[in-house]
């Protein structure tokens, strides 16, 4: 086989990868195939290989190479590549199921490790001088918003509810939630919008572009904004969120409404808040 033929050959075997991953990927909540499809990728790129010529070894490999991840996107990432791996396997391009046969090793995080407290927090909102960056923080934490739902969130999307304001979410699905937050909050936000654009589909918080902030954007703010602040631990937004979580259950709210604010499908997502950062027990009712 001669080099045109060979360069061929490859371009033909990706153009068939990409088509698999897309078969793979449809049907997905489409915030789920933006992740999958990039964790996939990355994979790939590793490797070096096509998915037909993917063996157990690469799949190891890659577990090593991502290593210093954490715990949780490990995880994510290897439960990704197996899913792919097996779908594959179940196609036809694989004559066996390597990804079955790779068993993670993955030490199990320790929610308890991570402590932030509320005068960590508000350290941290008064440490970031930019009135956009500090109503993205401070709606972050007060919210309990994902990095993707505060990115997406739009003019229209912030509604005023007697004393207070509620914020539509966009879940990425089609069911929506809406997050309660005070008049203070919201006031702080709509001072940011240029009313000489002011279309309600136009985002929150902009990018310098006049678009959608980029999630990286806001995980470099929180970031910079934690190390201004002194707290030395890599707060990210997922943090404030995990903290919103842990600081209302310790202010006496309800593990419900808690699920509610944050949009978990399951109780036992937020039960785990509490069990990780416990600050009560039922040992304190029956002194001896």
């Amino acid at each position: 086989m001669n080099i045109s033929q060979n360069v061929s050959r490859i371009a033909a075997a990706l153009r068939d990868d990409a088509d698999l991953i897309e078969a793979w990927l449809h049907g997905r909540n489409p915030r789920t195939q933006t992740a999958y499809r990039r964790d996939v990728s990355c994979f790939l790129a590793h490797v070096g290989k096509t998915l037909s010529e993917i063996t157990l070894d690469d799949v190891q490999d890659y577990a090593n190479a991502i290593g210093h991840l954490a715990v949780a996107t490990r995880a994510r990432i290897l439960s990704a590549v197996r899913s792919l791996i097996t779908f594959c396997f179940r196609s036809g391009v694989l004559p066996v199921d390597v990804g079955r046969l790779y068993r993670p090793h993955l030490v199990k995080s320790n929610p308890s490790a991570r402590t932030l407290s509320e005068a960590d927090v508000r350290r941290i909102i008064a440490a970031e001088s930019n009135p956009r960056n500090r109503a993205l923080v401070r709606l972050l934490y007060v919210a309990g918003l994902r990095v993707s739902e505060v990115c997406s969130l739009k003019w229209r999307d912030i509604r005023a509810r007697g004393e207070g304001s509620e914020i539509l979410v966009d879940t990425g699905t089609p069911k929506e939630r809406i997050v309660v937050v005070s008049r203070a909050i919201c006031d702080e936000i709509r001072s940011l919008r240029d009313h000489s654009d002011p279309g309600d589909d136009q985002p929150v918080f902009r990018s310098q572009k006049g678009g959608h902030l980029h999630a990286s954007s806001v995980w470099r703010i929180v970031h910079a904004a934690a190390q201004r602040a002194g707290v030395e631990l890599p707060v990210s937004p997922r943090w404030l969120r995990h903290f919103h979580a842990v600081h209302a259950l310790n202010h006496g709210a309800s593990l419900h409404l808690v699920q509610a604010t944050l949009g978990h499908r399951s109780i036992a997502t937020t039960a785990r808040y509490l069990l990780g950062h416990p600050s009560g027990s039922s040992a304190r009712y029956l002194e001896g």
